[in-house]
């Protein structure tokens, strides 16, 4: 009997990569055959990163699909880089998925991808397959998306995500008070690029509204509120890939292991640090 098979896409972003891939990692020892998107870009790095080690396993395989930029274009313009996004992803993936499926012993049984990436729940639609949302995110972020709507019927934020005036929310009576201003899409770059991700986690929100299955990584010990809010997410975290350090497969720079030494004496010190990737992922 074949392995299920599972395509997972994440969005081009380190902090994005590392626990959907660690996730794809507790597949594989389930007994799922994972084939793992990145873009051209990032997979070249990620291949590079693993100098020849095959940390992932043969239960995972890591694919391409081209992101619309250029090669010496700026990734880190990321109003820029989510239109080319937008403009060529969903036809590479459909590509991707139809070759997939022409092979019979490779079709797809599902398909799992970043929640910020959730546009693409429309092509998994569209080829027949499965489709699962996986939040690299806090609960708490995931139901301040949900709240938005709210939040401009309010006049807390305009049609753009724009904060009106600097004032204080609360998105459920038992969560912390906050500022409109901290909303992450207002801290990313410009108004235009601000309005662009607004966009994107609009068109993001419309395509999320039939799922059945959304997983979160984090856990209901330390969101319970959040998790009440959105009934939908599944909590399965924290995924710790610091649980296996031996395993650096997924980062976009080879390991200095000197400064695994150099950091282990004070690595107590920040334990408490793995919080901050709760509340909102590095974009780096």
């Amino acid at each position: 009997m074949n392995r299920p098979h599972v395509l997972v896409l994440p969005i081009p972003a380190q902090g994005h990569v590392i626990p959907i891939l660690e996730f794809s990692q507790c597949l594989a020892k389930h007994g799922f055959r994972v084939t793992f998107v990145n873009t051209d870009y990032d997979h070249k790095r990620i291949v590079e990163s693993l100098e020849g080690k095959n940390d992932l396993g043969e239960q995972i395989r890591l694919v391409s699909i081209p992101d619309g930029m250029e090669p010496w274009e700026d990734r880190n313009d990321f109003g820029k880089l989510f239109e080319k996004v937008l403009q060529v992803m969903p036809g590479k993936l459909e590509e991707l998925i139809e070759d997939i499926n022409s092979r019979e012993d490779e079709k797809l049984d599902c398909f799992i991808a970043d929640g910020y990436m959730a546009w693409s729940m429309e092509v998994a639609k569209k080829m027949n397959v499965r489709g699962a949302l996986f939040w690299p995110s806090s609960a708490a972020s995931v139901a301040l998306l949900f709240h938005i709507p709210k939040l401009i019927d309010d006049g807390i934020i305009d049609s753009n995500g724009t904060p009106m005036s600097k004032q204080m929310f609360r998105i459920a009576p038992n969560m912390p008070e906050m500022n409109s201003g901290d909303c992450f899409w207002t801290n990313i770059g410009d108004l235009n690029t601000q309005k662009i991700i607004f966009d994107l986690l609009d068109r993001n929100m419309r395509a999320m509204i039939a799922l059945n299955f959304q997983l979160c990584h984090s856990t209901y010990e330390l969101e319970p509120e959040a998790f009440t809010v959105v009934p939908e997410l599944l909590p399965i975290g924290p995924l710790l890939a610091s649980n296996r350090l031996g395993n650096s497969a997924g980062y976009f720079w080879r390991k200095d292991s000197k400064l695994f030494e150099v950091a282990r004496p004070t690595a107590t010190k920040t334990q408490n640090c793995r919080l901050c990737c709760f509340w909102q992922p590095c974009n780096s």
